[in-house]
């Protein structure tokens, strides 16, 4: 009888990646960016030479953020979207190739991408808010996906392989608006449409709602704890945690999650705000003995995240009593 070939998921024990966010609160490391109204005191030259620099000196900061997190066993990291500032601006939008600097750019971004190979640090980025497929609006589309189409480029050059967006707005018809994501999800290239994760938010879109799109679409879903929490959709955190990680298996890639806790207390006024730390009463137990990468979503930022590895640690040291 042939051997029942085990997932990578199902082997024990597994191992929680935690993700540190975009910036730091206490490490020297800073991304720099820049406003369109700044830039277009100067003529194109002098614009290019100025975004030029900003992107040389993101692209030295990642390399030292990836340096940092690979000395604190800090799994993953969440790029910020703008890492090239201004990059989609009608006005003073720009190709690398315009950049006086692209060469250099270029090769600290192989750079990182050699060190997260090495190292085994995932990547990923989570657009902002605006980026929006299921709009009825058209231009609100058409400056989602030009977006998503450069921060595709940009994860192409890095390694990354997750671009993680919100469901958008509900425009009072559920139904029709996730019918709009899922005809201009089609628009996408491959670059952007391999990586294309879907989350779970806090006041329209749950995992109940979003498990049919990721599974016609072929594409996973992340599954925010928190958010599942202040907007709960009838299912149990086992259960949704449960059919997000199945939307990952096609794709044969470690599941993504994110996990915060509320800066008031669930007992709070409003839970939605985020906590300086993750009381790891919060973490859940489910997500223990799987590969799973979870994003720290703190504002204490690589402080939160390397408590949480103790707080955790301990928790298993206990278990394992």
């Amino acid at each position: 009888m042939a051997k029942k070939k085990i997932r990578k998921d199902q082997e024990k024990p597994g191992r929680v990646r935690l993700g540190l966010c975009c910036i730091f609160r206490d490490e020297p490391i800073r991304f720099r960016t820049t406003t369109a109204k700044y830039l277009q005191r100067f003529d194109r030259r002098e614009q290019l030479r100025k975004l030029s620099g900003l992107c040389l000196q993101n692209t030295h900061n990642l390399l030292a953020a990836l340096r940092f997190l690979q000395q604190n066993s800090i799994g993953a990291f969440r790029i910020l979207s703008p890492f090239f500032p201004r990059f989609t601006h009608p006005d003073v939008g720009y190709r690398l190739a315009d950049l006086p600097d692209a060469e250099a750019v270029l090769a600290n971004l192989r750079e990182v991408n050699r060190f997260r190979q090495l190292h085994k640090i995932r990547l990923s980025f989570h657009p902002d808010q605006f980026i929006i497929l299921s709009s009825p609006n058209e231009a609100v589309v058409q400056n989602a996906i030009n977006e998503l189409e450069y921060q595709a480029m940009l994860a192409e050059h890095v390694g990354a392989d997750v671009i993680n967006i919100h469901g958008g707005g509900a425009y009072n018809d559920k139904k029709t608006a996730l019918g709009r994501f899922r005809k201009n999800f089609e628009r996408l290239s491959t670059a952007v449409k391999k990586r294309l994760a879907l989350e779970n938010d806090d006041r329209i879109y749950t995992v109940a709602d979003l498990v049919p799109v990721c599974k016609d679409l072929q594409i996973p879903l992340v599954y925010d704890v928190h958010h599942h929490r202040c907007h709960p959709d009838g299912l149990t955190v086992e259960d949704a945690t449960g059919l997000a990680r199945r939307t990952w298996e096609k794709s044969v890639r470690e599941p993504y999650f994110h996990i915060s806790s509320p800066a008031n207390g669930w007992q709070g006024r409003d839970p939605k705000p985020h906590a300086d730390y993750i009381d790891p009463a919060d973490f859940p137990d489910c997500w223990q003995g799987f590969f799973l990468t979870v994003d720290v979503e703190a504002k204490a930022k690589e402080l939160a995240v390397m408590k949480l590895q103790q707080d955790l640690g301990k928790r298993i040291a206990q278990t394992n009593k």
